[in-house]
């Protein structure tokens, strides 16, 4: 535990102590329209967090609270809210500094229905950047759901509103934000710097999700030639007297020149910082090869990519896996690692030598000492680190009425997979890919043909899934006609997976070799028979005079079998002729009966037969 925080103290003497530059408090403009008292423009310093709103105003009235005044408490507790009236002026909170974070207080007001939030100093002093909080373990989850502005003004001013506002007086202002970043001409020139490292809590973890979600808009404004992109990255040097330290050995490369953080700050587990500081160059060297060649939005998809593909949670943060993401998108490695040079070597990195110089502020810039930082026309970006927030703000920057129309509306689709298939998996030959096209960018995801679901990372491999798979390019298995017969590796019931079918052996992906069953002795074993091998298969016999019965694999005599067959068929004959004669017989005798009575029955109407008796005749009369 002691090294921990003895490196935590060494790690903040290499932050601050070797970057004694000049920090810009980055300011909106702050005018007080209402009483005549305070009329007049004041001095505001804008929240690194939150949504300012470059380029525009904000016009509402100021109210403190009687209660909650810091704003530490969620403002349903003590009942009040700040929601505005149909037709009134939205409602800026005034809140005093202390107690709490400077988020917390945001977010109170906003739930509360705040249109701004204005912090008032509580010491005397110029004015801060009211930035989110460092800690990992205290940091909240709401902090990318702040979309109110906030402001820090000086204390003397925030007691001047207090007391107009005690005398019952309404107190108006007009937040503007017009003049906060420059807007010369039809190019917005940006910076971002920004770290490879992906365990360093909530700033790590909102850096890379801006990446991913402001892709799609940051290659559009860079192939139509709207903006001028470069990213950048920061690092400090060691001491020389502390060069042969472990913690600088441990931190640094290029003999102490370059030095970043240890993603942990624990020098005993998981990645050091010089882990660090070899994957930011590698990321430099990639814009710059990239740059050179035409095409620097390469690097949103590379970054985002490698966060994907190569995190430290999974033990992939290397080299290895870095190559195979340059790899995908098209970029040769012999050039990356050109750049790169010699991390070992007791001389200067060109590419880090010109980012150390950079960091150091010219004109109205400002030293870059917050990480990620967005530099915007030359001047620090101040605010939520989200999509629509930075592209408000990219958009302010760019000259009245010359605006592209993506500042303009949303409705914005890329085209990014009809190059190198976007880096993702593809099966060329059944046309199918895992690349999918979003107004984001695009990602790398299986798809779904015709009812066939595909599985994988959507990078290096994708498989077909499900009982239907084996309908569509035969999932992705072996399959294979010869001799008039077709073998498929591919199983309806397997999820996924191929295996070759009984006779072959192989992946079942790529090939199946005909298994010779002949050579194994795995068939026909018995001492007569003969194998022949087939494809798939296989055929058995015997000598003469004997069959092969394959359900026992044994031999048995022809000619035995012929006998007892020809003997059986004989009986079979004679009773049937038996039976034959015997149903004619029959036949017979049943026609000669039936004759004999219809003869008998005709006779009998025209003569007595012998055996009927005499009959009377009985003649009719008419007596009485």
């Amino acid at each position: 535990m002691r090294e921990k925080v003895g490196f935590v103290v060494y790690v903040w003497f290499l932050l601050y102590g070797s970057c004694l530059g000049r920090f810009v408090v980055e300011r909106n403009s702050l005018k007080v329209t209402s009483p005549d008292s305070l009329k007049g423009v004041y001095e505001s310093a804008i929240g690194n967090f939150g949504v300012p709103q470059y380029g525009g105003t904000m016009v509402g009235t100021v109210v403190y609270a009687k209660a909650n005044q810091k704003a530490c408490k969620s403002f349903s507790d003590v009942d009040l809210s700040f929601k505005s009236k149909p037709g009134g002026l939205p409602i800026f909170l005034l809140a005093d500094r202390g107690d709490c974070y400077f988020t917390l207080k945001a977010w109170n007001a906003q739930n509360a229905g705040a249109a701004a939030l204005l912090v008032v100093n509580d010491r005397v002093e110029p004015l801060i950047t009211m930035d989110t909080p460092e800690e990992e373990d205290t940091a909240p989850d709401y902090l990318q759901k702040i979309t109110i502005p906030a402001t820090l003004i000086s204390k003397s001013f925030g007691e001047n509103i207090k007391k107009a506002l005690s005398n019952g007086e309404m107190v108006n202002i007009n937040l503007d934000w017009r003049e906060s970043l420059p807007h010369p001409d039809d190019r917005v020139e940006y910076e971002f710097w920004t770290n490879s490292n992906d365990e360093c809590g909530p700033k790590c973890d909102s850096q890379i999700e801006f990446v991913k979600s402001f892709k799609g808009a940051a290659q559009i404004l860079e192939r139509k030639g709207y903006t001028q992109f470069t990213p950048h990255y920061i690092t400090w040097y060691c001491p020389e007297a502390f060069i042969l330290s472990k913690q600088c050995k441990s931190q640094c490369i290029n003999d102490g020149r370059y030095c970043a953080p240890d993603p942990e700050q624990d020098f005993s587990i998981g990645y050091d910082g010089k882990d660090v500081v070899v994957q930011n160059l590698r990321q430099a060297c990639l814009f710059k090869v990239a740059n050179e060649s035409g095409k620097p939005w390469l690097w949103w998809d590379y970054v985002t990519d490698f966060s994907i593909r190569c995190p430290m949670k999974e033990k992939k943060y290397n080299n290895e896996c870095a190559n195979q993401v340059l790899q995908s998108l098209g970029v040769d490695v012999k050039l990356i690692d050109k750049c790169i040079g010699d991390t070992e070597a007791d001389v200067d990195n060109p590419v880090l030598k010109a980012e150390q110089e950079a960091q150091i502020g010219k004109g109205s810039r400002g030293d870059v000492t917050i990480l990620p930082t967005l530099v915007i026309n030359n001047r620090q970006y101040r605010g939520k680190l989200g999509k629509s927030a930075v592209l408000k703000a990219i958009c302010s920057g760019f000259q009245e009425t010359t605006e592209p129309a993506i500042c303009l509306t949303e409705d914005i689709e890329t085209n990014e997979c009809l190059t190198n298939n976007g880096g993702c998996w593809q099966d060329k030959d059944a046309n199918i890919t895992a690349c999918r096209d979003t107004f984001r960018g695009r990602v790398c995801e299986c798809p779904i043909v015709q009812g066939v679901n595909f599985v994988g990372d959507g990078y290096t491999h994708c498989e077909a899934s499900g009982a239907l798979r084996c309908e569509l390019n035969n999932g992705g298995c072996w399959k294979k006609t010869q001799e008039g017969r077709t073998y498929s590796a591919c199983i309806d019931n397997h999820t996924k997976g191929c295996k070759c079918p009984p006779g072959f052996e192989g992946d079942g992906v790529h090939s199946c070799e005909d298994i010779d069953e002949c050579k194994e002795r795995s068939a026909c074993q018995c001492l007569q028979c003969k194998c022949k091998n087939t494809w798939g298969s296989y055929e058995c016999r015997c000598g003469s005079n004997l069959l092969y019965m394959r359900e026992h694999d044994t031999c048995i005599s022809k000619d035995a079998n012929t006998e007892v067959g020809w003997g059986f068929i004989w009986v079979i004959i004679l009773g049937l002729a038996a039976a034959g004669v015997g149903g004619y017989a029959v036949y017979k005798y049943r026609i000669r009966t039936y004759m004999d009575s219809e003869i008998r029955a005709i006779m009998a109407q025209y003569m007595p037969l012998d055996n009927q008796g005499e009959v009377t005749n009985h003649i009719p009369h008419s007596g009485v």
